[in-house]
């Protein structure tokens, strides 16, 4: 199975777009490019990308740089990277904060999907 593009913003109107253009859930998780915060969201990278391959069009994911879209890091809440938000109709329905291992964020999106 080919692996499913994970979006990354470049700035908040284009994640704002992504969202407008999803009719589903939306997985953005949010990472940092401090040292600490970029390897735990290194590793966040290529869970979520199989993640996404395997829930194929049931969800979209998108990494979101919190320097680059202020706008959205504030309207989710989002104090630290990496940090997870579920996101339906526009409104955050989960949130997890800090790196997760694969079964971890399958049972985060299981519960909610």
């Amino acid at each position: 199975m080919a692996a499913r593009r994970v979006h990354q913003p470049l700035e908040d109107q284009e994640f704002d777009f992504i969202l407008s253009m999803t009719t589903g859930p939306v997985l953005a998780y949010f990472c940092g490019s401090w040292p600490k915060a970029l390897e735990a969201c290194r590793a966040m990278d290529a869970v979520v990308g199989e993640l996404a391959a395997e829930y194929g069009a049931r969800l979209t994911a998108v990494r979101t740089d919190i320097t680059r879209c202020p706008g959205p890091t504030r309207r989710y809440g989002v104090t630290g990277a990496p940090t997870a938000v579920l996101i339906e109709g526009g409104e955050a329905v989960a949130s997890h904060a800090g790196p997760m291992t694969r079964e971890e964020l399958r049972e985060f999106l299981d519960a909610r999907l």
